[in-house]
């Protein structure tokens, strides 16, 4: 894995070495693209500017006719996971031992609150109603994570440093371990990239109201741990594992929430903890109980409400109710869980919408969710559904979902996080002959500056980058999807 990675890192630096020498690499594409994409058309590792890719009918749930008028659009990010990538809490070091931990690590890790901002520009661009953030805006239940991502979101002054001034994670130039990439001296180099990543930068914010969906990072450590005396003593403290002395026993894929649980609690509790360096100690990184984190996504989205759950009803427009469920299990886990009393909470939001057409936002796919069947069989009794929204798999998917009373879309949006750092865009217009269709897209940022660099390190990345192929199929990007005759 490691040396897959160098190969692949290493193979872009001649592209790299040309563009800094005045190649032509092309202009970065608008962010619709309906308008250009992004191609590594002769696989050198390097994108450049493609086609347009416009939109494409499927008629799965109904026949597809002209549009007449635009009754609301979104805006779509989804895990951003807006990371202290300086933190003593961080297990970068696990990656080492693959599946199922073989994510702690990104190489573009350090310029993620920078991809984040670039999104929003992108999707600001496009004049959305609202914007919903599908989860896992943090990256590990930290206080300074989630202030960071919400002030990219909202605008002003964005700071992603912590700990003592300039860079000191896994990443830096000194650091002798083959696992991590090092911009300083590895293939592709920017040097001074660490340092550039921590310094302030103005953030414009989307200017439009933000729908945040509760996801498993936001509330638990690496998404599944919820925190404790423990964690947080590691968090807020000055000592960073910098590895493990023995291979951890780590539960395979089908484990449940409460084993994962386990695994890593005796793995903190354990004598297998390795070596550990001096950082700079943080209050900031602080661990957010559940609750803390609920309060401060509701108050993003403007919405009252006292439950510990982040359940509630937005309607954007005269014509569309926008439902979004926390389904995050507070037991631990990155699976989603469901109650019976939120399905009745959902129940009773859905009659609300009147004509309304409804959308239901979750982090975790409800198809893949404990509890998730049976807020699939609510969903399926009601015409007023047009869509389910998620984030979670970090990959673009739109399924179509038969009914008795029609059907309705599921669709999945792919993370900035990883490649291909894209959100989505989602109008729901109506129809000559008196219908109504969902028409989506989705935004490439920029690629200027810092972010651009993320981009290329994204592609790169033998994880999440060109291998894995996470920008799915074209007929999960721009589409034209028919609904049914109501």
């Amino acid at each position: 894995m490691i040396e897959r990675l160098r190969a692949l890192l290493a193979a872009a630096a001649a592209t790299v070495l040309l563009a800094a020498c005045g190649a032509d690499a092309g202009p970065p594409a608008p962010g619709s693209t309906l308008q250009a994409t992004l191609r590594d058309a002769d696989g050198d590792g390097a994108l450049e500017r493609g086609p347009a890719a416009p939109l494409r009918d499927r008629t799965e749930l109904g026949a597809p006719a002209p549009s007449t008028r635009t009754l609301a659009t979104l805006g779509i990010i989804s895990d951003a996971h807006v990371r202290d990538e300086e933190s003593p809490a961080r297990v970068p070091f696990l990656d080492r031992f693959g599946s199922p931990v073989d994510s702690t690590f990104r190489p573009q890790e350090a310029l993620s609150a920078q991809v984040l901002d670039a999104s929003v520009r992108a999707v600001r661009s496009q004049r959305p109603d609202a914007l919903i953030v599908a989860g896992d805006l943090a990256d590990n239940a930290q206080a300074n994570e989630l202030d960071l991502a919400l002030t990219v979101l909202r605008g002003g002054r964005a700071r992603p440093d912590s700990g003592a001034p300039g860079y000191d994670g896994v990443q830096r130039a000194s650091n002798a371990d083959p696992l991590f990439y090092r911009p300083d001296t590895d293939a592709p180099r920017h040097p001074g990239l660490l340092e550039r990543a921590q310094r302030p930068f103005g953030a414009a914010g989307v200017g439009v109201p933000i729908l945040p969906v509760a996801g498993n990072h936001d509330l638990l450590v690496q998404g599944e741990l919820p925190p404790d005396a423990r964690t947080r003593e590691i968090a807020t403290g000055d000592r960073m594992v910098t590895e493990l002395r023995e291979r951890p026993k780590l539960p395979d894929g089908s484990s449940s929430g409460a084993q994962r649980v386990a695994a890593i609690r005796a793995i903190l509790a354990g004598p297998q903890l390795g070596p550990s360096r001096r950082v700079a100690p943080d209050t900031a990184r602080r661990e957010l109980r559940a609750g803390e984190v609920v309060e401060r996504l509701r108050d993003a989205a403007g919405v009252p409400g006292s439950s510990a759950s982040l359940d509630y009803a937005a309607d954007v427009g005269a014509d569309l109710r926008v439902l979004t469920l926390d389904a995050v299990d507070r037991a631990g886990g990155s699976g989603g869980a469901v109650s019976a009393a939120q399905v009745r909470w959902l129940r009773g939001e859905i009659a609300r919408a009147g004509s309304r057409a409804v959308i239901v936002a979750t982090h975790q796919p409800l198809r893949s969710s404990r509890g998730g069947e049976a807020v699939l069989a609510l969903l399926d009794q009601s015409p007023a559904i047009v869509a389910t929204l998620s984030g979670h798999t970090h990959r673009h998917r739109i399924a179509p979902r038969r009914t008795a009373s029609g059907g309705y879309w599921e669709i999945e949006t792919a993370s900035l996080a990883d490649h291909p750092q894209q959100a989505r865009m989602l109008r729901l217009v109506s129809t000559r002959g008196g219908g109504r269709a969902l028409e989506t897209w989705v935004v490439d940022h920029d690629g200027a500056g810092l972010a651009g660099i993320a981009r290329e390190l994204a592609f790169l990345d033998v994880q999440g980058g060109r291998p894995r192929n996470l920008g799915a199929g074209r007929n999960d990007r721009n589409v034209r999807l028919g609904l049914p005759a109501r």
